[in-house]
């Protein structure tokens, strides 16, 4: 009830709950009469329950509940139930009290207790705590509260652990995958498997390194007991002791030490698997319930030293403590975690206003053969030998950690054998049945000559300032597809993207001289100065009408008229559907614009009256154009006053040309970059003319964007079938709308402004190069980065929204584009290989 007045929630996997669920079952289990639990002995709260249930209604809905939850819990080796079920997240701390928990959420606990207490000589001894007349109802009314309380899984800020950021769960991937090969031994074999080294794989399962690093974080299977950092631990003789970070863990069952070296922590491991992998093996787990002994040494002018000692005497590496009272510390920790189960043998001593301290230690006088109590100084080195005791349960310990004989050698041979036989049957037979979807569904979607970056000469340097110079004074040096190439795999040099975009774009062709990019030039200028004389004209035409009738409603108003009319109200509506009336007038009387244009506003004037929908075109689009245009990265360096009017005035004429489409939302994002690199308004224009070609396909009015949602589809399914699977299970988001921002701006909020350059000369050249579509596989690239992170965390479409926009800008672009490159020459490479 605390909890839930503090915080205004309670969580369903709150530990209070699960504290709160045992304290009520050992109320109603106390003084049970032993005929209740029948042959269901284990389990004496079903039992129970089960036998209100034959008289009473919630009793028997909760049965029904419960039942079913089991049923979920029975089927864990089905992973699509575990996906799809409720439980998959449950702790085993939950699992323990499901029928107290179950019935909680429900709302009928308090019901049920009551119905207990009412026939509690049906079910209870005398001296049971429900028979007393006193404590049974006290109890029942208690259980009011609670069940009347709402419990949630929705995931906030003071449960981090169950809801990491992208972030955290970036940093938790690169730990525990930094040892490991990209096509990790978990992911299914691909289409093209290429051979590698048998002796460069770390035989290492990735599973148990991504289970350890989650176990070093807060979750809700283990609780953290201890933690310290710069522990100092010596792996092997002939190295120095290196620092780790040592935690203590807890869980339901069992209690686990670990230790970790600080540069798996830190992530500053170098880039060789090896040297990674030796790190790994350095990483300790041990658990506390194999160690019999610990022999603690305290130094005098330095921190504790702890040596475990396992049952079959094997002595783990010390571990160094610094200074402080931090080896006290992790005692006490261990103490209080190994109850009231186990114990340490002599227990630590608790004195008064100190807390925990060391026992006093009894040694042999020199002097006699009595003991005497030896009073210590705090700064004198002292040893300790501390026992774990586990009283009565010796036999289950023996059981528990009895393991059973070696396979025999030829077993375990043939074992292998018959698994790669069989991995190289299923490879294969996936590859034909996939082959022909291949030809079918994606061979339009690539080129079908593959280019070589090494061929005539490398290209990933890209398009250099010599190389450009060299073209422009012979145009024969290099012909217009070898600069496609070089601008594809190595980008252009950021002083001549002003330059070489009108090239990539289409407002120059490669084989024009300067002449005729000179008259190209002028035209487009002529041109453009005309569409802005039209424009400017009209709006100033109707802002001067709309301010007259204004001043006119203003007089009515101040006459008298407003009280035989009544109040006059400004309808934005209204004034919208003046002015597209008079842009009609103005146009067609001052011929600026041709018959077909005049039906194109007319029919957008009868939108506007008709359907009272959004306005397109005309001069409503300008001035709504005005509040984009102002909001359109803000917060970028070249977007001053100055440099928004050349936004606007560009954007305007763009759509006074294409009246047909007029303005949509987005629009303003893909011209930025573009005026930012050219810093002219002309040449800005006819390159976005020419850009939005290709992307107005991918505005609500196109069909282009169900294209690359099916498109994706193929590619994920045909790729990596793993994780289509995945999102199917989880809700099914193979619809990819998580990308529909991706497709309609060219991943322009998901890349920072420097990022965005490389990345769209990169999709402009690739149309010459490799792929039309190659946005699909950046697309795809950008997924099969994040791959291991959204199976590990099972991500359904919610989370792989928040997941990315958290992610927006802080991608590694370059990365990005090797990996969709590499997609680009996958596919191309299956569809070769007939």
């Amino acid at each position: 009830m605390e909890e839930a007045v503090t915080r205004k929630f309670v969580h369903a996997d709150s530990s209070h709950i699960i504290s709160f669920c045992a304290v009520v079952e050992a109320c109603v289990l106390h003084g049970l009469k032993r005929r209740i639990a029948g042959l269901l002995c284990s389990n004496k709260v079903a039992a129970l329950f089960m036998k209100a249930a034959k008289s009473f209604s919630p009793a028997e809905e909760l049965c029904h509940k419960v039942q079913e939850l089991e049923q979920l819990i029975e089927n864990r080796s089905n992973v699509v139930l575990i996906r799809q079920s409720k439980l998959a997240n449950l702790p085993p701390q939950a699992l323990r009290h499901l029928w107290i928990r179950t019935a909680l959420m429900e709302k009928l606990l308090d019901k049920i207790v009551m119905y207990l207490v009412e026939n509690s000589s049906a079910f209870y001894e005398k001296e049971a705590m429900l028979m007393d007349p006193v404590d049974g109802p006290i109890l029942a009314s208690l259980l009011v509260g609670p069940c009347a309380l709402e419990y949630t899984k929705v995931k906030t800020a003071d449960h981090f652990w169950t809801d990491p950021s992208a972030d955290e769960l970036v940093q938790r991937h690169r730990i525990h995958s930094g040892h490991c090969r990209q096509d990790s031994p978990s992911r299914r074999p691909a289409l093209i498997q290429k051979r590698q080294s048998s002796g460069s794989m770390d035989d290492r399962p990735l599973m148990w390194v991504k289970d350890y690093v989650e176990s070093l974080h807060q979750n809700s299977r283990a609780t953290l007991l201890f933690g310290k950092n710069n522990v100092l631990v010596q792996p092997r003789d002939d190295m120095e002791a290196i620092p780790g970070y040592l935690s203590l863990h807890q869980t339901a069952d069992l209690m686990t030490l670990k230790w970790t070296p600080n540069q798996l922590m830190n992530g500053n491991v170098g880039e060789l698997d090896s040297e990674k992998s030796v790190y790994w093996d350095y990483a300790m787990t041990i658990r506390l319930e194999e160690i019999v002994y610990l022999h603690c040494h305290q130094q005098v002018n330095s921190g504790g030293t702890v040596v475990l000692v396992s049952q079959d005497g094997i002595q783990r590496p010390p571990l160094h403590f610094p200074k402080g009272g931090h080896l006290l510390q992790f005692l006490t920790c261990l103490e209080t975690g190994l109850l009231p189960h186990g114990q340490l043998d002599p227990p630590l001593w608790n004195q008064r206003g100190k807390g925990k301290v060391f026992p006093k230690l009894r040694k042999r006088s020199p002097h006699g053969s009595c003991d005497s109590v030896s009073d210590k100084e705090d700064d004198e080195a002292t040893d300790y030998v501390f026992r774990i005791l586990f009283p009565g349960n010796q036999m289950e310990f023996s059981d528990r950690f009895f393991f059973p004989t070696r396979a025999p050698l030829k077993l375990l041979c043939d074992t292998m054998k018959y698994q790669i036989i069989s991995r190289a049957f299923y490879g294969w037979l996936a590859y034909c049945r996939h082959l022909s979807t291949v030809r079918t569904h994606l061979s339009a979607l690539v080129n079908t000559t593959i280019v070589d970056p090494e061929v005539p000469c490398g290209a990933r340097g890209g398009l250099s300032v010599e190389v450009w110079s060299r073209f422009l004074q012979d145009r024969s040096a290099y012909e217009e597809k070898e600069i496609h190439r070089l601008v594809y795999f190595g980008g252009v040099a950021p002083s001549l993207r002003k330059e070489v975009w009108p090239f990539l774009l289409g407002h120059y062709q490669f084989t024009m001289t300067e002449k005729c990019r000179t008259e190209i030039d002028e035209q487009m200028k002529i041109m453009y100065e005309q569409t802005m004389k039209e424009w400017q004209g009209c709006e100033a035409i109707v802002r001067q009408r709309e301010s007259e009738k204004h001043a006119e409603a203003i007089a009515r108003c101040s006459s008298g008229a407003s009280v035989e009319r009544g109040p006059v109200q400004r309808d934005s509506t209204i004034s919208t559907d003046v002015s597209l009336t008079l842009c009609i007038e103005c146009a067609v009387l001052c011929n600026h614009i041709t018959t077909e244009k005049t039906r194109s506003i007319r029919s957008l004037k009868g939108e506007n009256y008709n359907r009272g929908t959004a306005r397109r075109g005309g001069c409503e689009g300008h001035s709504r154009l005005w509040n984009y245009v102002r909001r359109c990265d803000r917060a970028y360096w070249y977007f001053t006053s100055e440099n928004l009017d050349k936004l606007r005035n560009i954007m305007c004429s763009y759509v006074w040309q294409h009246l047909d489409t007029g303005y949509v939302q987005g629009m303003c994002d893909l011209l930025a970059p573009l005026l930012v690199i050219l810093d002219d308004e002309v040449m800005a224009f006819s390159c976005f003319t020419e850009l939005m070609k290709r992307m107005n396909q991918n505005f609500p009015h196109g069909g282009a964007m169900d294209s690359h949602f099916a498109n994706m589809r193929s590619l994920i399914q045909i790729l990596d079938s793993e994780l289509f699977e995945l999102m199917q299970q989880n809700g099914d988001y193979t619809h990819f709308y998580f990308c529909y921002r991706w497709f309609l701006l060219d991943f322009k909020r998901e890349m920072v402004y420097d990022d965005v350059f490389s990345l769209w000369e990169t999709i402009w050249a690739a149309k010459y190069t490799s792929s039309e579509h190659f946005v699909l596989f950046i697309a795809l690239a950008l997924v099969e980065m994040y791959r291991d992170i959204i199976l590990e965390n099972n991500m359904d479409f919610t989370d792989i929204i928040k997941f990315f926009n958290e992610m927006a800008e802080r991608h590694n672009v370059p990365q990005v584009l090797m990996m969709a490159r590499d997609l680009v020459q996958k596919v191309q490479t299956l569809i070769e290989n007939k």
